[in-house]
């Protein structure tokens, strides 16, 4: 036999029981979301998950259809938003129709990220598609093409999705303003499993004291979802093929931060890296997150950020697994969950989440006592992007973000305080901290992004530490601190500046 030729079977023989695999675990999901109900119709779906937005709530009578404006939560089946517009369109024995609406630009997403996003759109068109459902992919922001459409289509109903930022806010109240009166608009938290105005009316300081509510109402909100079925109302009029390169062509963003090649997008392949998780990595969780050398992680996060997978199907499945790796699994609900959760109560509850006038009063003290304390480095925002700081740790950190979309967990915590360490003021070092984080990371421009650079810089969710310099009472954190942790060399020669030859 050849050399190579021996892989290159054995290769081909794992590809299938890949693939084998793959719809096994489909099949099961969709079994077990059949066992849930057959439809929506028949589900006791927990209206709590859902606000109305505008004034009247009765349904017009001359209605052609129902319309889901879908923006954060990008995928067809466990959607409560989804499925909400479904039981609508089913109990008014109308069509249901599918838009979004894509925006030429959005702060500092680059074509990295509106690569990723269309691509798992593409995916949410072809299901829709399969289940009679038209997709339309708007080009513009709400206010100006879902109001024409929503008049033009005869729709009777409009479901939008949840998001705590200030933008998306304000995207549906723009559409709200503009809306015929006789279109009740209602909003359902699709991604998170206790909806954000109900885990709690507050900003919570801390994880200890959101812990016990989420925890509390998880029972009530942690089911399995029925599916969304083929429509069985069929559509007045054929959908418009939608122009994907045209659509590309619209965008008016950066595409020099260029796609990545580990995380291929859409709802498929992120169930798929669920299920490696859970195969492969689950049982390291608890005992190596912290490790960057060590394949422990999730890798989720992208998928998460774009809704094209449920955190709540992901919970669903790893739980399933408690009795074999039970500290594993709890580490992973209180990341995925308590610590995600108290992010969005974050954003929605404080409009400052991205500004040092978010931070508790405590700590905008002590970083103003010290701001004007001498930095042993200062670097400037290029110097920072690039990697090419004294510190190699810090340097393989951002170079992994800007080559993969994606740094270590721990490492971003040491990357962010460093950034405070090194700059001329907290305020500065806030915003290049999210300024590189939302132009590099594929889950950038989140939650968890925002509340992650407060964290660090700002001390959110955190407790007064003993007062040093530059940082005052801020959680320090070294590079001596992180030698103790893992091996440092290891991880900085796997993500080396790479040489002209390279």
């Amino acid at each position: 036999m050849r050399r190579g030729q021996g892989k290159r079977k054995a290769e081909a023989t794992e590809l299938p029981r890949v693939s084998r695999r793959r719809k096994e675990e489909e099949e099961a999901m969709q079994e077990a979301r059949r066992r849930a109900a057959p439809s929506v119709q028949e589900f006791k779906y927990n209206k709590k998950r859902v606000r109305l937005i505008s004034q009247g709530s009765d349904l017009k009578d001359d209605a052609q259809c129902i319309l889901y404006w879908m923006s954060r939560d990008q995928r067809v089946q466990d959607n409560w938003a989804f499925l909400y517009a479904q039981r609508l369109a089913l109990k008014q024995e109308l069509p249901l129709h599918v838009c979004f609406c894509l925006v030429p630009k959005f702060l500092d997403a680059t074509i990295r990220h509106y690569g990723f996003m269309l691509k798992g759109l593409r995916e949410v068109a072809e299901e829709c598609a399969e289940l009679n459902i038209p997709f339309h992919l708007l080009l513009g922001y709400a206010k100006d093409v879902l109001p024409a459409f929503v008049v033009e289509r005869g729709v009777g109903g409009l479901v939008t999705d949840f998001c705590p930022l200030r933008l998306p806010r304000q995207w549906v109240e723009d559409v709200k303003e503009r809306l015929p009166e006789d279109v009740p608009f209602a909003q359902v938290d699709a991604h998170n499993i206790v909806p954000c105005w109900v885990a709690s009316p507050k900003q919570e300081y801390s994880a200890r004291t959101i812990r016990g509510k989420i925890h509390a109402q998880l029972p009530e909100f942690l089911t399995e979802f029925p599916p969304v079925i083929r429509h069985p109302y069929a559509p007045s009029c054929p959908t418009e093929p939608i122009a994907w390169e045209a659509c590309y062509s619209s965008l008016q963003v950066d595409r020099t931060v260029k796609e990545v090649e580990w995380a291929t997008p859409g709802t498929a392949a992120g169930l798929a890296m669920l299920q490696s998780f859970i195969m492969e990595r689950l049982k390291s969780f608890s005992s190596y997150r912290n490790d960057p050398n060590k394949a422990a992680l999730s890798n989720l996060s992208p998928w998460f950020h774009f809704g094209q997978v449920s955190t709540q199907r992901a919970i669903l499945e790893v739980q399933k697994h408690r009795a074999k790796y039970k500290e594993s699994v709890d580490a992973f609900v209180e990341e995925a969950v308590v610590r995600r959760e108290l992010a969005e109560n974050f954003c929605y509850y404080n409009e400052n989440y991205d500004s040092v006038q978010g931070a508790y009063d405590w700590a905008q003290t002590t970083l103003k006592l010290h701001a004007k304390d001498k930095r042993p480095f200062l670097y400037k925002l290029q110097e920072l992007e690039q990697g090419t700081t004294h510190d190699p740790l810090w340097n393989a950190a951002q170079l992994q973000m800007v080559r993969e979309g994606k740094m270590h967990g721990f490492l971003r915590m040491y990357w962010a305080k460093k950034i405070l360490e090194w700059t001329r003021s907290p305020e500065e070092a806030l915003q290049f901290a999210i300024y590189l984080n939302d132009r590099y990371e594929l889950d950038g421009r989140d939650p968890n992004g925002y509340v992650g650079c407060l964290w660090s810089i700002c001390g959110i969710h955190d407790q007064g530490w003993a007062e040093r310099a530059i940082f005052g009472k801020i959680r320090y954190m070294n590079y001596a601190g992180c030698k103790r942790k893992f091996d440092v060399a290891q991880f900085e020669c796997r993500y080396a500046p790479r040489t002209l030859s390279q």
